[in-house]
């Protein structure tokens, strides 16, 4: 009677897994603040994306980490960079798994900030404009080596037009954007910085993403992005921002996807591990809550593990 009357279904078909490559084989390496969670060589993440296809997650979302940084996140845009190398492993091995890469430049930076740095007198100073090249020639080199989605998630204004422009210019006026639109300066990634290797050698990232406090800023930020080219959009964090979502969707009408961030998974492994609370049935319970507040896509960590749940259900 309960499915027969539900209002709102939760499926493994609206996952995505967040999964972290870096140059080896047979490598993984485990991420002590995310357990279970490991940054992987490619062969690896081609396993484990292989097993969460295979329980119905259709996408993954990759994340680089090279093995060297510099001022200019050469690594970002490389031909053979780690990100794209991986991409297209993946599309010959798996060519109907949707490949969603992560377009920044913080975890192939020297200083771990998101945009290129100019210091002075007065201190250190994130250059937007300078940046948006950079961030457009690394989408464009995603797409050549076959992304089906790429996510600009540095939030450098102007950063969705930069990037659909020289898509358009490159040849891939087909591959969509998913924007990480409103994505807030938030204590809720501290898990990530670890798993990316990106915390920022100086200062913090407040100046370029947004204020836990404001809402209506986001719903701006979301509009310029969709004018500017966006196809869909995204609301980071989830579950502390779900009116967020909620106001994104109901306004917007866009695909809308909800990034249940590191510390969200790692604070149910957490309590999970001390018998406090029922891993399984929190998770699906948040999971299901972002799906109510307008969630069509949860980008989370624990993708496999909801999905093989939710089959055994």
């Amino acid at each position: 009677m309960r499915r027969l009357v539900c209002e709102t279904s939760l499926s493994a078909g609206q996952l995505v897994l967040p999964l972290f490559v870096r140059a080896g084989r047979k490598l993984r390496r485990p991420i002590n603040a995310m357990p279970g969670v490991c940054q992987l060589s490619p062969d690896e993440l081609l396993r484990e994306a292989s097993r969460a296809f295979a329980l119905g997650v259709p996408g993954v979302l990759l994340f680089g980490i090279p093995d060297r940084k510099d001022a200019r996140a050469s690594g970002a845009y490389a031909r053979k960079g780690i990100v794209q190398q991986t991409v297209r492993l993946l599309k010959k091995e798996l060519p109907d798994l949707i490949v969603i890469t992560d377009v920044c430049l913080c975890e192939y930076m020297s200083h771990g900030h998101c945009g290129l740095v100019r210091r002075d007198a007065r201190g250190a100073h994130i250059l937007n404009d300078a940046t948006l090249p950079l961030l457009a020639r690394t989408a464009a080199s995603h797409a050549e080596a076959g992304a089906d989605i790429v996510a600009p998630s540095d939030m450098m204004d102007g950063r969705v037009r930069a990037v659909r422009t020289e898509l358009d210019r490159s040849g891939f006026p087909d591959t969509p954007i998913l924007s990480y639109a409103a994505k807030f300066a938030s204590a809720f990634y501290g898990p990530f910085r670890e798993a990316a290797e990106s915390t920022p050698q100086f200062g913090d990232r407040r100046s370029y993403q947004m204020d836990a406090a404001n809402a209506n800023e986001a719903l701006r930020e979301v509009a310029l992005d969709i004018q500017e080219g966006a196809d869909m959009v995204m609301v980071k964090p989830a579950l502390a921002y779900l009116d967020i979502l909620h106001r994104v969707k109901t306004t917007f009408g866009y695909p809308t996807a909800a990034y249940a961030v590191s510390a969200e998974f790692s604070m149910v492994k957490a309590a999970a591990a001390r018998g406090w609370i029922d891993e399984r049935a929190v998770t699906l319970e948040s999971l299901l809550a972002m799906r109510r507040a307008g969630a069509d896509v949860i980008i989370t960590y624990a993708a496999g593990d909801a999905a093989r749940w939710l089959r055994e259900s």
